[in-house]
């Protein structure tokens, strides 16, 4: 488990459990928290906007040697002070803006390994990042300086073959070190061909950076197969020896005429020998898959009571939302997985699995089926009525529906169910907490003469397939404003009890609040890719896709506090002690292909000092929906005033009218101030004039000065004055 003061891997620790011991922070304090710091990358200033249109900002900083160290979407690593924020220093490998990554300019985070056998203290303590142009690097954790002794001055640059386009490849997840292993996945553009780049995991020596290992899990005689690639988080079990893999789909994602089987080791838990790279064990979650149904989540390692006594395990969430849990030394299910009917009849050449394995023990985090009747719009005439028509029109036959010409409802979408956020364990109190995202996409597979020369329209994927007879689209089943045709809430934590086989909870989080006019709150929740951080002060903290960052009590799943960052935090939080208060961060830049607003902050919050207290701006303005209401209060007070000032316009017109029925039939010419005395309360009597009931009737009330005509100066006319 992770030292109480640190974070010193992406998941706390290095099995992924994302807890931490820390207790500062309860439940009961949680409303005290303030933003202790903020810092910017500088990105928003020095790069085009076109290139920040191209980011993910999902890094998750570490707290090792002193420091909070982090990697921006362009691979800079920054260490800063836990304390203040202040950079401390900076290494940039100079990764090109014209590079234009498949996967947008990325980077999850770092990690860290420090060299027992070490002579000298120069890179002793080491910090590793993979990069968005494949390579590897080294560098001193205590000052940034690359590792001279690593690789060539302390780069590796990988292999990767025939690219499409140099940012077909990349390397968006921190790398896992085990035993003086570096080990490296990758992330390649989904859907361009059937011939593609090989998923390979590469390891390599922590000291020299010589190549160690490799693991291609498609490697078969006769079969074309490509990717099968380790996107997401690795973990690694020093103890035994092991590392961990959650490797993706073989490609093309939705036609597999040319990889016929089940093509073992893809959508697979992979499990190898550190060292050696020689396999220890595997389990398939999803046999020849069509459904992009890859292993997105980091595994997380855990000890485990399962009612019949403690035991070692992987568990490993999905995008469709099951829960997989493994004995880690064999691989087996803990709690039974029955392989069950799927739906038939895909596309000409496709050669389906007849089942799909789904475990009995834990339910599913996520729905997963969808009907024409369970259609939301916010116009119900219009938004439904259209919603209703998109599901009734695609192929719908639950989970597995194979991707057709007509469309195919793929629900949970492809991007979860659990997405690289993962999911974080409770070892104290045996409780398993995840993300999930709830919407669906509409696949449709098009002929291959179809395909050439196709433009797709706006919010929809495009993959030519090639090698394939056939391309596809991918759209999410969305209403004309965009939402989703599913009833919301579209992103929940759900909390399990995974020796029960029961879920103890589901929240919504998130609100539309940044992207509904005049930033209307409401609760829908919204898709979460990103995870959570849990804590032995009984509190469970996420980001999501508006500006906020949340914490939820960990027993009862009640929301119970929000601190607004500049930008949505699409990243998984952290904490950490440091000079005795607890901290919590989060990056907070934004997640360009959901459209959200794109920033460079890593922001940390802490409790309020005796000295300090939360702001009234805090509590209020800076809460979901605050702003809405902080406007609708403004519209109104101004709309009120106005009324006002109108109704006291006519009032005196009206005013202006009844004096002048009942003024004497000659008016006095202009520059006259005599026909009312300045000086009493009385009518001036002149030879001419007499007093009218009106005027005696005022005077007697002693307001007369009230109607003495006023000289206008720019028209030189009388009029009455109202005060």
């Amino acid at each position: 488990m992770v030292p109480a003061s640190a974070w010193e891997h992406w998941g706390a620790d290095r099995g992924g459990m994302r807890f931490s011991p820390l207790a500062q922070i309860t439940p009961g304090n949680v409303g005290n928290l303030v933003r202790a710091w903020e810092f910017r990358t500088g990105d928003l200033d020095t790069r085009p906007p076109a290139v920040m249109a191209r980011t993910k900002f999902q890094a998750t900083p570490l707290l090792v040697e002193d420091s909070i160290i982090f990697c921006s979407p362009f691979n800079e690593v920054i260490a800063l002070d836990p304390g203040s924020g202040a950079q401390k220093w900076r290494y940039d490998p100079g990764v090109s803006t014209e590079y234009r990554p498949g996967n947008r300019y990325n980077c999850r985070g770092v990690a860290w390994w420090v060299d027992e056998l070490a002579a000298s203290a120069a890179c002793r303590s080491r910090i590793f990042m993979g990069t968005n142009d494949a390579r590897v690097i080294a560098l001193d954790a205590r000052s940034g300086v690359p590792c001279a002794d690593f690789g060539t001055g302390g780069t590796i640059r990988l292999e990767t073959g025939s690219l499409e386009w140099p940012g077909e490849f990349q390397i968006t997840s921190a790398p896992a070190v085990s035993r003086g292993v570096v080990i490296v996945g990758s992330a390649i553009s989904d859907n361009r061909r059937v011939e593609a780049p090989p998923g390979t995991v590469r390891a390599f020596d922590a000291r020299t950076g010589q190549p160690r290992w490799s693991f291609d899990p498609l490697v078969r005689d006769g079969v074309i197969a490509g990717h099968a690639n380790v996107w997401a988080p690795m973990s690694a079990d020093e103890e035994r020896g092991l590392v961990f893999l959650p490797t993706s789909s073989p490609s093309p994602d939705f036609w597999g005429g040319k990889r016929p089987g089940n093509n073992e080791h893809a959508n697979s838990v992979v499990a190898l020998r550190a060292e050696s790279g020689a396999l220890a064990w595997s389990f398939q979650t999803v046999h020849h898959d069509v459904s992009d149904y890859d292993l997105a989540a980091q595994p997380t390692l855990a000890r485990i009571d399962t009612g019949e006594g403690m035991r070692d395990v992987v568990i490993q969430p999905t995008k469709q939302g099951f829960v997989f849990v493994l004995d880690r030394d064999s691989g087996k299910p803990v709690w039974p997985v029955e392989e069950r009917p799927v739906p038939q009849g895909g596309v000409e050449g496709e050669r389906l699995s007849p089942t799909q394995p789904f475990p009995t023990h834990v339910p599913a985090l996520a729905p997963q089926r969808i009907s024409p009747d369970d259609v939301f719009g916010l116009v119900p005439f219009r938004d439904r009525a259209i919603c209703r028509e998109i599901l009734a029109a695609a192929r719908n036959e639950g989970l597995y529906t194979p991707p057709s010409m007509q469309g195919s409802l793929i629900f949970p979408m492809t991007g979860g169910g659990v997405n690289w956020g993962g999911a974080a364990f409770d070892p104290v109190n045996q409780i398993l907490y995840a993300n999930t995202s709830r919407a669906a996409h509409i696949i449709r597979l098009m002929a291959r003469t179809d395909a050439e020369g196709y433009t797709a329209p706006p919010g929809h994927d495009f993959g030519p397939q090639r090698g394939a007879p056939f391309a596809m689209t991918r759209a999410l089943a969305a209403s004309p404003l965009g939402m989703p045709c599913n009833a919301p809430p579209w992103g929940m934590m759900v909390a399990v009890d995974l020796k029960a086989g029961k879920i103890l909870w589901q929240s919504s989080v998130g609100t539309v609040e940044d992207r509904a006019p005049l930033g209307v709150a409401f609760s829908f929740g919204t898709p979460l890719v990103s995870g959570v951080a849990i804590t032995a002060g009984g509190l469970v903290f996420t980001g999501a896709m508006d500006a906020y960052l949340r914490a939820f009590d960990a027993r009862s799943g009640a929301e119970l506090w929000q601190g607004r960052l500049p930008v949505p935090g699409v990243a998984n939080p952290m904490t950490y002690l440091w000079k005795g208060e607890q901290y919590v961060a989060i990056g907070a830049g934004g997640h360009s292909e959901s459209g959200t607003t794109i920033g460079d902050s890593l922001v940390a919050f802490r409790l309020a000092r005796p000295d300090e207290t939360p702001s009234l701006w805090s509590r209020t303005i800076d809460r979901p929906g605050g702003r809405f209401w902080a406007k609708a209060t403004l519209f109104t007070l101004a709309v009120g005033l106005t009324a006002i000032a109108v109704w006291r316009w006519r009032h005196r017109a009206r005013r202006r009218q009844a004096i002048a029925a009942k003024a004497p039939a000659q008016a006095p010419r202009s520059g006259d101030h005599d026909w009312v005395s300045p000086h009493h309360n009385t009518p001036a009597k002149t030879a001419n004039m007499t007093t009218t009931p009106t005027e005696t009737r005022i005077a007697s009330r002693g307001i007369a000065a009230s109607l003495q005509p006023r000289n206008n100066a720019k028209t030189g006319r009388m009029r009455p004055f109202f005060r």
